[in-house]
């Protein structure tokens, strides 16, 4: 059995993770950075390597690109609720700065469902029960 967890590529990842964790609440586990790789390259040292936070009770994974990054419309991560507060809560709170694709709002297949790019060019889709 495998568990998926969302590894994010970031243009800075500490400040990704930290509007990750305000807002849908959690927390920042570790950071390991380049220079405390066994032969760190100066010229990245500073860089995550490897992030690991929990939000929204879902564990992420994020690193700094080394490279350029390319968004893309190939995926989105989806939140379920329990609740519709909950639901509006991280909804509005990922959508701060971002782009709102749908409201969140009642739909015909039942509760509520929105559609969000957020600030760093992530597709979220937030469904409530």
């Amino acid at each position: 059995m495998a568990t998926l967890k969302p590894f994010l590529f970031s243009e800075d990842s500490r400040a990704q993770a930290e509007f990750y964790v305000e807002a849908l609440g959690g927390k920042i586990q570790s950071v390991m950075t380049y220079g405390q790789a066994p032969e760190p390259n100066d010229a990245i040292k500073d860089k995550v390597m490897h992030m690991c936070l929990m939000a929204g009770g879902i564990t992420f994974f994020m690193a700094d690109s080394i490279g350029l990054l390319t968004r893309g419309n190939s995926f989105s991560l989806n939140l379920e609720f329990e609740s519709g507060d909950e639901g509006r809560k991280a909804f509005d709170n990922l959508a701060a700065g971002g782009k709102v694709m749908q409201p969140l709002e009642p739909v015909f297949w039942g509760g509520m469902f929105g559609q969000l790019e957020d600030k760093y060019g992530v597709s979220w889709m937030i469904s409530c029960k």
